[in-house]
């Protein structure tokens, strides 16, 4: 089998006409299939024809030989003991680069599979902006376990054809390979609603007989017509993809005769004014759909695609799209950027493939201060949507962006200092909010500021739709307002601690921090300065954090109960709390709900600590009292109406904020002899401020006697004790 394949392959290469160095191609299909020699796809055919196959698309593509090298080898170092260095000594440094850069990343440890396909990504990322032919190799890869993919697990299946939809089809298209992106996604849908995959098929085979002949007859009528002007253009009919069809009938909601560009014509000429003369010639002929013309000659698409679009209604009355170019954007169009190789010489003009990657910087740029891997895929999935729109500066300069972009994308589009400087824009000369969506074909005007201390606002992070534009305001804050953000973040990082009932020490504390530090690799200045300016989203870590603290008290209260007589010999460390049957014992406040002097509460028994003393109402005591091995440690006890020291309690003060506001707090607290342990403040999005105060009180009385006496302070709205 796999030597008839190799056969093949060899005859294909020497078809293609392209001066292959044959020899070299053959010691890498040598050296591939004597390291995966024994190996199996889940087929159970012989490994070595997923290389070749590879090759082979690639050989389609009209990729040098470098690449198809590298295409043979491109799993060697990955699945056998064949080290990069042995393929760089055997094939030179190129090839052994692009292998490494196709190479997974999968003998790393990372605590999720998100992390591990976002840093995945992330390298193949990098090593396309390197060498644009390691994308181009693992599309191929992607393409040929795309059609061997049902020889997966089902489930296996779907989370293939998804990853497939969502990051390497969308990669497909923004490098112009329409052949390749309209194959993964036809693939992918397949796996992922294969019943919409059916109908559609069906409906179109059902349409294929009188397709066929309304497609030949409309290519005679352009045909005839264009040689009355001495045109004779190549003519070939379309039908849209599957998927093409899918996103018009299930996800807009049309029915299927209504989508008008299922069927098309495309016309290619030499020249670019015989596609406008031809695009007059076609609209004398048939009646032009309204609002159905683009023209992507003068206006590009992203990936270079260039062409004129137009729908038209024959005297059948049936719809159909005619797409009018030349051969140069015909060859643009199918091969996007492997044209560069397939139809020059050599790999010349770098300076126009770093033009059309500058999108893979920006990429890369924007991931420098992403969040986590949720964050990173997030990103990459919205900057490669293809879905896009166009919209023009004043001065006539074409930006795109991807659909639900806003005026602050738009802004940051233009320069780092527009968006910085931005206070206001116009949309058609209208005055229209930042939050405002740009509609394809208008024209944006930013409004600015001269002043030199003007920057961003951080609302502007949850407006913007671009990674680009998120990471530029980002890197804003994180240089002009450091020790600000240092400050906030660690208010902030309290905040929702004490907002998620996380209640640590000092010593538990600090093991956080140095944890976190250890994640995002930062010291802990950095660490506080990235969650005050949005770096770090703590949003999107808490709920982590919340099951791991939940794991901690489990934990320690969880241990194995010793029996409750052995309890009585150890020392009593606080005369305000009264055990049911017990004399003596040790005793530790939890601080998942901080119980005080007043509130109903509860002892559970544990090993080693004595008791740990809870609120009868904390979401701990409620959980484990469902489970029965676990209902039974929990004891009776009640305080003993003398207090014999202070307690510690947060309270929550929501305020109108106003100047002073702190200061009347503070004092308020200090007149009515309340020790202060911690205080901070910060102000919320709807004007108001929230002040965090950790006081000492003697009870629930007392604790009752100062919110009420806070919340006699003008402009306070409300007092509440964190954690209730």
């Amino acid at each position: 089998m796999k030597d008839k394949l190799y056969n093949e392959f060899c005859q294909y290469v020497k078809e293609s006409g392209r001066p292959y160095q044959v020899d070299k191609i053959k010691a890498a299909y040598k050296m591939a299939d004597a390291a995966h020699q024994g190996q199996k796809r889940n087929s159970g055919e012989p490994y070595i024809i997923h290389p070749i196959h590879v090759a082979m698309i690639l050989v389609e593509l009209g990729m040098d030989t470098d690449c198809i090298c590298a295409a043979l080898l491109h799993d060697v170092v990955e699945d056998t003991p064949i080290t990069k260095e042995e393929v760089k000594s055997e094939f030179g440094e190129e090839v052994a680069e692009m292998v490494d850069g196709v190479t997974k990343l999968g003998k790393i440890p990372l605590s999720s599979r998100e992390e591990q396909q976002a840093e995945n990504i992330r390298k193949m990322l990098l090593a396309m902006y390197k060498d644009i032919r390691v994308i181009i190799i693992k599309l191929a890869d992607r393409l040929h376990n795309m059609r061997t993919l049902q020889f997966k697990p089902e489930n296996k299946q779907r989370e293939t054809a998804l990853e497939t939809m969502e990051i390497y089809a969308p990669i497909a298209n923004r490098l112009g390979i329409m052949a390749v992106k309209e194959e993964l996604e036809d693939r992918a849908l397949y796996f992922l609603d294969p019943i919409a995959y059916r109908e559609i098929q069906e409906n179109l085979e059902k349409r294929s007989n009188g397709r066929t002949a309304v497609i030949e007859s409309i290519k005679k009528r352009i045909l005839d017509r264009l040689a009355e002007y001495d045109i004779h253009p190549h003519i070939e009919g379309r039908v849209k993809s599957i998927y093409g069809i899918y996103r018009k009938v299930y996800v807009a909601g049309r029915e299927f005769d209504e989508v008008y560009d299922i069927y098309a014509v495309r016309i290619i000429v030499d020249t670019d004014i015989e596609c406008y003369n031809i695009l007059g010639i076609v609209h004398d002929m048939f009646t032009p759909i309204p609002n159905r013309f683009k023209d992507y000659i003068s206006t590009p698409k992203p990936n270079m695609y260039q062409s004129l679009h137009t729908t038209v209604l024959g005297k059948e009355g049936i719809p159909f799209e005619i797409q009018i170019r030349t051969w140069g954007m015909h060859y643009t169009a199918e091969y996007g950027i492997a044209a560069h190789w397939k139809y020059k010489e050599g790999v010349k003009g770098k300076d126009r493939l770093e033009d059309r990657l500058a999108w893979v910087r920006r990429l890369l740029e924007s991931q420098q201060e992403s969040e986590g891997a949720e964050d990173i895929v997030k990103n990459i999935k919205s900057d490669l949507t293809p879905e896009e729109i166009y919209a023009f500066t004043p001065k006539g300069d074409v930006k795109c962006l991807p659909a639900g972009s806003t005026v602050i994308d738009f802004a940051y589009a233009i320069h780092s200092e527009v968006g910085n400087k931005m206070i206001g824009a116009k949309a058609d000369g209208k005055i229209v909010s930042l939050e405002h969506r740009i509609r394809n074909g208008q024209i944006i005007e930013i409004l600015t500021t001269k002043s030199i201390t003007h920057g961003p606002n951080k609302e502007w992070l949850s407006i913007a739709k671009t990674s680009e534009a998120r990471s530029k305001i980002r890197a804003w804050f994180k240089k002009e307002r450091r020790e600000e953000n240092i400050i906030e973040g660690k208010m902030e990082l309290d905040k929702e601690l004490k907002k998620n009932y996380i209640h640590l020490d000092e010593e538990e504390y600090q093991d956080l921090i140095a944890k976190l530090c250890k994640r995002y690799n930062r010291d802990e200045d950095d660490l506080y300065a990235a969650i005050g300016y949005g770096g770090i989203i703590l949003s999107k870590i808490m709920p982590n954090l919340k099951e791991s603290y939940v794991k901690m008290i489990k934990q320690q209260e969880n241990e194995t109960a010793e029996e409750p007589a052995q309890l009585v010999t150890k020392p009593k460390l606080t005369g305000d709390i009264s055990v049911q049957g017990i004399d003596n014992c040790d005793v530790k406040f939890s601080q998942c709900c901080n119980p005080l002097p007043g509130d109903d509460i509860i002892g559970f028994v544990t090993r080693g600590h004595g008791l740990s003393i809870h609120k009868k109402d904390c979401i701990n005591v409620i959980n484990s009292m469902k489970d029965p091995e676990q209902r039974d440690r929990w004891i009776e006890v009640h305080w003993t109406g003398a207090v014999a020291e202070n307690y510690n309690c947060t309270l929550d003060i929501i305020a109108k904020d106003r100047d002073a506001l702190f200061a009347d707090i503070s004092l308020a607290l200090a007149n009515m002899r309340v020790p202060i342990h911690e205080i901070s403040a910060r102000q919320l999005k709807n004007g108001n401020a929230i002040i965090v105060a950790t006081i000492s009180t003697q009870g629930i009385e007392h604790l009752k006697n100062i919110i009420y006496k806070l919340g006699k302070i003008p402009s306070v709205i409300s007092v509440e004790r964190s954690g209730k």
